[in-house]
C-alpha cells in the first residue's frame, strides 16, 4: 500500500498537533492562546487536518492487562503460495484478539499482534480460529516477556518536522 499525500503541513499545524499529541481533550480556546491565533482559525485548522486525515481520530488509551488481556503475543504467519493476502488479512482482523496485523517482507508474510488472556485462550486462539483461516500456511509464536513504557512517537515525529522546517526557514520552528 502506498503512503497517502498530504497537504504540507505549516509551522503553526505541526504546533497544533504537537500539542493535541500531548492532551488529546485540550480545549480550541486553550490551543489558540498557546499558539497565538484566535479560537475560530485553530477549529478551521484542525478541522481541515481532520478532512485531510492528518488527523484521524482521538481515542482512549485502555489498559488492556487491567481488562484481563494481559499477553501479548505476536505470531509470524506464512500465507499459502497463491493465497489472496488481503483476504487472509482481513480475516485476522475480524478476530477480536487481533490488535494489528502487518504483511511484512522477509520469511514470514504477515506479522499479527494478539492479546489474549492466558495461554489457554492462546491455544484456543491458535488452533480453533487462526489456524483453520483459509489462507494460512503456518505459524510462528512470539511470546512477550516484557516491554518498554510507550513514548510519545507523534511528538517525537512532530519534533523533527518542527526541526527540518526550522532549517530550512532558517527560523526556530516551523515546517
Amino acid at each position: 500500500m502506498a503512503p497517502r499525500a498530504f497537504a504540507p503541513l505549516d509551522a503553526l499545524d505541526v504546533e497544533l498537533l504537537r500539542l493535541l499529541a500531548k492532551d488529546a481533550r485540550a480545549s480550541q480556546r486553550r490551543l489558540a492562546r498557546e499558539v497565538g491565533m484566535s479560537a475560530p482559525a485553530v477549529a478551521e485548522r484542525i478541522a481541515r487536518l481532520e478532512r485531510t486525515g492528518v488527523i484521524r481520530g482521538y481515542r482512549v488509551d485502555i489498559d488492556r492487562g487491567a481488562l484481563g488481556f494481559g499477553l501479548l503475543v505476536y505470531v509470524g504467519v506464512v500465507a499459502v503460495q497463491g493465497a489472496d493476502q488481503r483476504d487472509v488479512v482481513r480475516a485476522l482482523g475480524e478476530l477480536p484478539e487481533v490488535e494489528d496485523v502487518h504483511v511484512v517482507t522477509g520469511p514470514k508474510d504477515l506479522l499479527v499482534r494478539l492479546r489474549v488472556r492466558d495461554h489457554e485462550h492462546l491455544r484456543e486462539v491458535l488452533f480453533d480460529r487462526i489456524w483453520s483461516l483459509p489462507g494460512i500456511e503456518r505459524t510462528e509464536t512470539y511470546i512477550s516477556l516484557g516491554h518498554m513504557d510507550p513514548k510519545d512517537v507523534d511528538g517525537a515525529l512532530l519534533e523533527l518536522l518542527a526541526v527540518a522546517g526550522a532549517r530550512r526557514t532558517g527560523g526556530e520552528r516551523g515546517v
